[in-house]
């Protein structure tokens, strides 16, 4: 899989492209240097469904399912979503910054949607990720790092990492070594 970057470095090709209203603008629109890699299924544990996609929009049905009662007015969003057969879904443009690390410190810095791209993987902490999506994550990541080179390996972390204590994803199941990266708790 190969992706390109517009110039104007905000948009990926080829992808599927749906607009987030949940992002604004970066309080320095350069200051890109941390990847975090997030785990998320809808409802916890399932697949598919299009359940993601409706939350990052606004649109998630309340009556849907009962888990969907305690998070359907959540206003989140990640630049990118990966599906399980490995499809990507552009939410955010990657200069604007996108809501989904929440409450985060990253080596003492805190707000991290200020400063990293958000990339959300279809799947859950205990059920392993598909090649497919490793493929795709792998290409994503080359592109991303030769465009914003301060995204050195070692700042391509876990959302767990930068939300310790409340956030576990993408959870023991993913395996940071078929990207050739150490896990960010080591």
């Amino acid at each position: 899989m190969h992706f390109t970057l517009d110039a104007a470095r905000e948009w990926l090709a080829p992808l599927r492209r749906i607009r987030s209203p949940n992002c604004d603008a970066r309080p320095e629109a350069g200051d890109i240097s941390l990847i975090v890699i997030h785990g998320i299924s809808l409802p916890p544990g399932e697949f598919g469904g299009g359940y993601v996609e409706q939350l990052f929009t606004n649109r998630l049905d309340s009556a849907r399912h009962p888990y969907f009662a305690g998070i359907y007015r959540l206003r989140v969003s990640a630049h990118l979503f990966i599906d399980r057969a490995g499809q990507v879904t552009q939410f955010v443009p990657l200069h604007q910054r996108a809501w989904h690390a929440g409450e985060s410190v990253f080596c003492g810095r805190p707000h991290c949607n200020d400063y990293s791209i958000g990339i959300e993987l279809e799947g859950a902490d205990d059920i392993p990720y598909e090649a497919g999506q490793y493929a795709t994550l792998g290409a994503l990541l080359a592109v991303l790092q030769a465009a914003w080179p301060a995204i050195s390996d070692d700042r391509i972390t876990s959302h767990a990492h930068i939300a310790a204590g409340r956030k576990t994803d993408p959870g023991p199941a993913f395996d940071w070594a078929r990207l050739g990266l150490a896990p960010p708790d080591e």
